[in-house]
């Protein structure tokens, strides 16, 4: 894996069926087997997102009565620190109750984002455990309540506004916050989100009262429907767009030995010439440029499968 690139592995989470099955039968053996699986390959952070998928659902209350077993578990057979991932602050007050820090390190709290319903409680927690933080910048405060961040600038003011909190109430460095611009599908991405994430991250990057603090993004969610062929190499070239602009982290499927390709590799400059083709121009509306991006990134797709054969 590239050295300068951390990756929070991902399998203990309810999208993938090992992790489904280990679930419905609490089979903490099965957990402990997907955390060394991942330590072995050198994932740096493990995250534990137990909660329900289109796959499995799943209520509070089992998540909640799960941890106390499953974290402990976890970190009989493995240091490598854990990440808990999910929405409810309940769930961060049991998984960080139970996280054995002399174990693993500082653990990871994801995440922060607009749309929290006990905001003020997880950064609580943040201050309260020392936790390393994850700030979901693609939801804004609006009037009357939240809205998803369609401009660069409205992510970059939400990072803004979650460093300084973070600073200044939870007593967070920062290089402890870790900003999330959002990362969608490209081969659907009509709305520009996946350049309003690239152009969020130059701009964090660029801010020099927020040196130091680091960017992640779902990686898995880059190439979700594009052809099998080519997700993994779509995955990597993203890695090299997003690593220029100051992308340091990925949580990734460890298993598919996720980094950046070279600068001048073939499949990232089609990649780039695409996500440029996504950008307005003369006054068109967004989906018209949407569109026009998502056909480059159907005839990239369509060239490498043709090569495969």
């Amino acid at each position: 894996m590239c050295k300068d690139l951390k990756i929070i592995g991902e399998l203990m989470n309810n999208s993938y069926g090992r992790a489904r099955r280990s679930f419905r039968e609490k089979d903490l053996e099965g957990y402990q087997n997907l955390a060394i699986l991942q330590a072995d390959l050198q994932a740096d952070y493990l995250t534990l997102n137990i909660d329900g998928t289109q796959q499995i659902q799943v209520k509070l209350h089992e998540m909640l009565e799960f941890l106390p077993d499953l974290v402990p578990a976890i970190q009989e057979v493995t240091s490598v620190p854990l990440s808990f991932d999910n929405p409810s602050v309940e769930y961060h007050k049991i998984a960080l109750k139970h996280y054995d820090r002399s174990k693993g390190g500082q653990p990871i709290l994801n995440s922060l984002a607009a749309s929290r319903e006990n905001l003020d409680e997880m950064i609580e927690l943040v201050k309260e455990y020392d936790t390393k933080v994850v700030v979901m910048a693609s939801e804004q405060f609006v009037a009357g309540g939240t809205s998803q961040c369609l401009d660069p600038a409205d992510a970059y003011k939400a990072a803004r506004y979650f460093v300084e909190r973070l600073v200044n109430e939870a007593g967070r460095e920062l290089d402890e916050i870790i900003i999330d611009p959002g990362l969608a599908p490209v081969g659907a991405d009509t709305y520009g989100l996946v350049n309003i994430g690239l152009d969020a991250m130059r701009m964090i990057n660029e801010d020099k009262d927020l040196k130091g603090v680091h960017m992640v993004v779902g990686l898995s969610n880059f190439a979700w429907g594009t052809p099998k062929t080519v997700r993994e190499l779509l995955e990597k070239a993203y890695l090299t767009l997003g690593m220029d602009v100051g992308l340091d982290y990925a949580l990734a499927n460890p298993e598919k030995t996720p980094g950046p390709l070279p600068k001048n590799h073939e499949i990232v400059d089609l990649l780039q010439g695409a996500l440029q083709k996504g950008r307005v121009i003369n006054g068109e509306s967004q989906e018209i440029a949407g569109f026009r991006q998502a056909e480059a990134i159907m005839e990239l797709c369509n060239k490498y499968v043709e090569d495969e054969f």
